[in-house]
């Protein structure tokens, strides 16, 4: 007999209970899955932030693209404001480096990296 509808073989079964069986030992070892919270970097590193800025506005500090974000991490005015952005500068493009990683901070502490969507996810930090 032979197609999709075939009767499953032993060998098949096996097959399957095996690997069941090894995603099961395999999780609480936090094998499965491609991302880990090992792979996120430290949000103390300038490095870091300055990875996420070369990714989100070629590392440019001061960026207003007429996009809507500002700074070199890519602001939005209200979530530059929510942070208390507006201590340092009304926007973020006209802040400092370490003004702008200051608010980043609290911003990852919020959000996680998922504030930054599209750079973490290629930067492999999510």
């Amino acid at each position: 007999m032979a197609g999709r509808h075939r009767k499953p073989t032993e060998t098949g079964r096996t097959v399957a209970r095996i690997g069941a069986l090894t995603a099961m030992a395999a999780a609480p070892l936090g094998i499965v899955g491609t991302a880990s919270a090992a792979s996120a970097p430290s949000v103390n590193s300038t490095a870091t932030w300055d990875k996420l800025a070369h990714c989100e506005s070629t590392g440019q500090w001061d960026a207003d693209t007429g996009n809507g974000f500002k700074g070199g991490l890519q602001f939005t005015p209200s979530t530059w404001e929510e942070f208390g952005g507006t201590q340092f500068a009304p926007s973020a493009d006209q802040a400092s480096k370490s003004e702008q990683i200051a608010i980043a901070k609290k911003v990852q502490k919020a959000q996680g990296w998922k504030a930054w969507p599209a750079c973490t996810k290629k930067l492999g930090w999510r």
